[in-house]
């Protein structure tokens, strides 16, 4: 399976921090965003699976809050 995660368009993560140093220095976007096997351990995609709502837009893929 290869290709961008399905929530990337709607990722309030992605959206507001895909140009942050920090964001690009940790590597999040390419590791989880634009890989979608490996996009199944983001922890923004399990939140939402598991509440049914998008989590916070400052929760990071690892689920550490910025």
């Amino acid at each position: 399976m290869s290709g961008k995660c399905e929530f990337l368009d709607s990722c309030g993560f992605f959206r507001n921090f895909k140009g942050n140093s920090e964001v690009i220095k940790q590597g999040w976007i390419t590791l989880y965003c634009e890989n979608r096997e490996q996009s199944e351990k983001c922890a923004r995609k399990k939140y939402r699976k598991e509440k049914g709502t998008p989590p916070p837009d400052n929760m990071t893929p690892t689920g550490k809050l910025l």
